[in-house]
């Protein structure tokens, strides 16, 4: 199976010439494993000896969505635990008789389920994480569920609130137990990282309030205000634990077989779960821009600079971290570079 190696590695080097990122680390494979890797530019432009390098830490931003909710979410699944169709009230005492109450678990991990788009948690509810909890799940529903597709963190949210309900457990440690232990994902964990990792992180955007970019902690300010663990954001990972992740996404038998979510809840994720309405969307996952029904690539991006792909036709993955967020929140030319590293990827 060949791959564009050279032509990924001259993509990506542009990318930091152009300042696009520090720095990017990569990964291309299948069910086997890792085909081809690399890693260009620095880990920190203040620090220009210090290279970027595979076992660099990334804080992933909304990759936590997928590392962390969508397989919790699958485990409780497999388990017989959560019903996706049920509305949440019939079995969550505290949504019931609220407006969440009415919405499905299968509604929020489509977007689907007509939650209020606002997001900033400390303007809304304050900073007392009880109130953040009732505020987000007692909130009047921005329209009815079911009537259109629009993306909000509070979907994730609320499913890492709906996972810890059923588990019985705080999401780090459901995640852990359940996905990052059985796939040896040994590098990945809720932040604030300790200390003897954050010398490996790529520092992320410029904290106002110290003066120095964000390394070790989340950039995403619900994450920081849930003391870093929440299914919005939060998570820090390393490139051969995403590889692994997707890996066994292809062969769930590559594993031990206490990993949580299994062939069946990949095969339905990626799939259109929306109907008519657009965008389209699996659960979870969403079709890769550009990319047709036959070519069957799903994505899943990180607002820090990460994203992930896969292609169950294809029998491919890939993975691009980078730290894009230390020069710039505009997402265009991040855009670009992911267009094309998915297109040397996968054809």
């Amino acid at each position: 199976m060949p791959y564009r190696t050279d032509r990924i590695e001259h993509l990506l080097s542009e990318g930091v010439r152009d300042k696009v990122y520090p720095g990017a680390v990569w990964a291309v494979g299948d069910s086997g494993g890792v085909r081809a890797r690399g890693a260009t530019g620095v880990l920190d432009p203040d620090e220009p000896d210090v290279q970027m390098r595979p076992d660099t830490v990334f804080d992933v931003a909304s990759l936590t969505k997928i590392l962390a909710v969508w397989a919790s979410t699958g485990a409780l699944w497999e388990d017989g635990v959560l019903d996706l169709d049920a509305p949440l009230g019939t079995f969550w005492d505290e949504v019931a008789g609220h407006p969440l109450g009415s919405v499905t678990a299968r509604q929020l991990l489509t977007h689907t389920a007509g939650l209020p788009l606002r997001a900033q948690l400390k303007n809304l509810y304050g900073t007392d994480l009880v109130a953040v909890r009732r505020g987000v799940l007692h909130e009047a529903l921005n329209r009815p569920p079911g009537e259109a597709v629009e993306y909000t963190d509070r979907a994730a949210l609320i499913l890492g609130y709906l996972a810890e309900h059923l588990s019985g457990h705080p999401l780090d440690r459901l995640c852990a137990d359940r996905t990052w232990r059985p796939l040896a994902m040994d590098s990945t964990r809720f932040g604030p990282l300790p200390a003897d990792m954050s010398p490996r992180c790529a520092p992320t955007e410029l904290d106002e309030a110290t003066g120095s970019h964000l390394k070790g902690t989340a950039h995403d300010f619900s994450a920081r205000l849930l003391g870093g663990v929440c299914g919005i954001a939060g998570v820090f990972t390393i490139l051969d634990d995403v590889a692994a992740f997707l890996r066994y996404m292809l062969a769930p038998t590559t594993a031990p077989t206490e990993a949580g979510f299994g062939t069946e809840w990949t095969t339905q994720s990626l799939t259109v779960q929306t109907g008519n309405l657009q965008p389209e969307r699996g659960l979870f996952w969403h079709p890769a821009p550009g990319t047709t029904r036959e070519q069957d690539t799903w994505v899943h991006y990180g607002f820090t600079g990460t994203g992930m792909w896969i292609s169950p036709a294809q029998g491919r993955w890939a993975v691009l971290l980078t730290n894009k967020l230390y020069y710039t929140r505009d997402r265009q030319p991040l855009a670009d570079v992911r267009n094309a590293f998915r297109g040397l990827a996968f054809t």
